[in-house]
């Protein structure tokens, strides 16, 4: 995304295109009633919880470990294979998601360097940075051409600076421009997706739309496709208006979906309740 331009404010501007406002405004409506349901207001740290596993895991099968949520749940271990590790990486950024939140409006850009030490989990030199010229990025699911490392520090620049003096945009259209900025970029030589994945989360409950995470876009993600994400990212990295309205709405409707799989999470409580 293109940070230049007659606008002061690109993001606010996004909020206009066509068919983004009313994405914008059925997603607030999907996440004002599961936020209203009545099990909500006795049992919302099970539903944060839960909402926190599942986006974990449709996470992690956008990054190719597409685990049953049963196997998530009984596993302890996840160093023993790629997948295993994938889906380690993906429950440790869910956590730290929430430690972060104060810290993302002020520096953006350090929150992303600690998203990825927490995400790789080793002590490599290129873990917690941008990658440089000449590094190699291991992202095989996302096959857009890879920015090189000047270009991905400029914009890296430009994104925090947007996020910095704020914006009148609504939460959906910036979360979406966090996620499709950082998939277009891969900026880190591992766990892009999922560091991807886990801003919008910040940018989603920071910004008071979810406050109680409790809306996993990821599973909603998942939900659409991996075929769905790519061809919706596609666009965002084409830089048109109908493309990146096109993404937004995709985001918007994984939020939708997110709001729908804990709407049932509470059903189900609530059966088990009566």
């Amino acid at each position: 995304m293109s940070t230049t331009g007659a606008t002061a404010d690109p993001l606010a501007a996004l909020g206009t295109l066509p068919g983004v406002p009313e994405s914008v405004e059925s997603v607030r409506k999907a996440v004002d009633r599961v936020y209203g349901h009545r099990i909500m207001r006795r049992r919302s740290n099970e539903i944060t919880s839960e909402a926190a596993l599942r986006g974990a895991r449709g996470s992690a099968a956008l990054s190719g470990a597409d685990w049953a949520l049963e196997e998530v749940r009984r596993r302890t271990d996840f160093s023993g294979d790629d997948e295993a590790r994938v889906m380690g990486a993906a429950l440790r950024l869910t956590a730290e998601a929430g430690q972060l939140l104060s810290i993302w409006r002020q520096s953006p850009l350090r929150v992303l360097a600690r998203l990825h030490l927490v995400a790789a989990a080793t002590q490599g030199d290129e873990v917690g940075r941008p990658r440089q010229e000449g590094e190699s990025v291991d992202e095989p699911l996302v096959e857009l051409a890879l920015p090189n490392a000047a270009e991905v520090s400029g914009r890296l620049e430009g994104l925090a600076e947007l996020i910095i003096a704020g914006s009148s945009a609504p939460a959906l259209v910036t979360a979406a421009v966090v996620h499709g900025e950082l998939l277009a970029l891969r900026p880190f030589a591992s766990h892009n997706g999922l560091i991807a994945r886990t801003a919008e989360r910040i940018v989603l409950v920071g910004s008071g739309l979810d406050p109680k995470s409790i809306c996993p876009a990821e599973v909603g993600h998942a939900e659409l496709g991996r075929a769905a994400y790519l061809a919706a990212l596609d666009g965002y990295v084409s830089g048109t208006p109908e493309g990146m309205a096109a993404w937004i709405a995709h985001c918007g409707r994984a939020v939708e979906l997110g709001a729908r799989e804990s709407t049932a999470v509470c059903e189900a409580l609530q059966r088990g309740a009566a």
